[in-house]
């Protein structure tokens, strides 16, 4: 009979992290902070662990470091379970000195870790989305199904389905057909399949379990064509055309891709709102992360409104709108903050000429701040137009938002913004 306990957890890293540039400057993508303390690895791992799986691998290639670190200190599990997480970086060897080639490429390179965990099952898992699922369910889903391959979906918009890989089922759940990103709107009009119209599309969520022995016979398979190195591209559009068990599971919960700063931004400000659609305060489905003793946060004669704080803030006579503030902060009088995403520090600094933190009488709107920026006195930022990129020395603008990246100095007076 098969267990939670026969599955291993497969989490893609990703690549380079280029869409969420220069947030990914100096780490990879997992471990991007977001909602102020946690990091973007936490969320698959927390599902993971909310599902009683507790063998989970994370696969990575690019400024590894820091996500190391973080999932070391993080995720000890005592000596009454048997689980583990682990960083599976890619690396050269004797038979291959390339890095990964694409997400099925990376799993492929890792088949011997994978034979050596002893699962029955893989859970494929991206790294950079945010919702609460519970892989159980899928599990209990594809046992019940027999399936080989099982394919979590989500109905999705008109105006978003060319980003995600469409696809179809029949009234037993198995996928019949399958379109990776598609832009033709004919074949966007034949993969409607829901009678909702406002969500008249099933699109892949990047989620999918494989059986073990059916996913080595995927990917170390010879077609005489090109190596399936990914996923959405080759290997879910083959087993559709060549496989009978291939399913597809649906869930209908909250679920956003955070893989651009546009959407990174949004879904943080989200998390402001008194009812967000993804609750970070559920009892019943924690979001974990690394545990920190830091004090309590201080706010002395603030004007606040729809901001999330966490802890270790020290936050002086500002005015605070719709915004998020990440653990460490330090917020100076006479500051105005509105639509921005603030990460707080590593740690307090008070000694430096510019220290941690947002200065005097500064003004910040629609930005995001990573992490140890040190601001001065006086400085101003607005947002530019939704259409505006553009890269500096000092910072960044990405669909018009203004990203200060880690460890910046922002002199005192600086003014960032589309002139007026």
């Amino acid at each position: 009979m098969s267990s939670y306990s026969d599955i291993l957890a497969v989490i893609l890293g990703g690549g380079q992290g280029k869409r969420l540039y220069p947030l990914t400057l100096e780490r990879s993508k997992p471990a991007v902070p977001i909602a102020g303390k946690y990091r973007l690895i936490d969320i698959p791992i927390s599902n993971c662990i909310n599902s009683n799986i507790y063998q989970i691998a994370v696969l990575t290639q690019f400024n590894s470091v820091s996500l190391h670190r973080h999932i070391t200190n993080t995720y000890q599990f005592d000596s009454f379970h048997t689980g583990w997480v682990q960083i599976w970086a890619a690396e050269q060897t004797m038979e291959r000195t390339e890095w990964y080639q694409g997400t099925a490429d990376a799993v492929r390179k890792q088949l011997f870790e994978i034979r050596s965990a002893r699962a029955k099952y893989v859970l494929i898992l991206a790294g950079d989305h945010l919702y609460q699922m519970d892989y159980s369910k899928l599990a209990d889903f594809h046992w019940e199904k027999k399936a080989d391959v099982t394919v979590a979906v989500q109905p999705v918009s008109r105006s978003e389905a060319s980003r995600f890989g469409l696809l179809k089922r029949n009234p037993t759940d198995q996928i019949i057909d399958f379109a990776e990103k598609p832009k033709d709107p004919n074949i966007l009009d034949s993969f409607i399949t829901r009678e909702d119209p406002e969500q008249p599309y099933l699109a892949s969520m990047g989620i999918y379990m494989f059986n073990l022995d059916f996913l080595i016979e995927i990917l170390t398979m010879k077609t005489g064509q090109k190596d399936f190195n990914d996923f959405g591209y080759d290997i879910i559009p083959y087993c559709v055309v060549n496989e009978p068990t291939v399913f597809g599971y649906e869930f209908s919960g909250y679920w956003r891709d955070i893989g651009t700063i546009r959407s990174f931004y949004d879904t943080n400000l989200e998390l402001t709102m008194p009812r967000p659609s993804f609750d970070i305060h559920d009892q019943a489905f924690p979001l974990y992360t690394h545990g920190r003793f830091l004090p309590s946060t201080r706010v002395s004669n603030c004007e606040m409104n729809n901001v999330l704080i966490n802890e270790g803030c020290l936050i002086t006579e500002a005015s605070i709108n719709h915004s998020v503030i990440g653990i460490r902060s330090i917020i100076k009088s006479g500051a105005r903050i509105k639509d921005t995403v603030i990460m707080g520090a590593d740690y307090y600094d008070y000694s430096s000429e510019i220290p941690i933190g947002i200065g005097k009488n500064s003004d910040i709107e629609g930005a995001i701040i990573d992490k140890n920026v040190r601001m001065g006195q006086d400085v101003f930022i607005r947002p530019f137009p939704h259409d505006t990129d553009f890269d500096t020395d000092a910072y960044s603008v990405k669909e018009g938002i203004v990203v200060v990246p880690k460890n910046t100095i922002l002199p005192s007076g600086t003014r960032i913004g589309p002139e007026e």
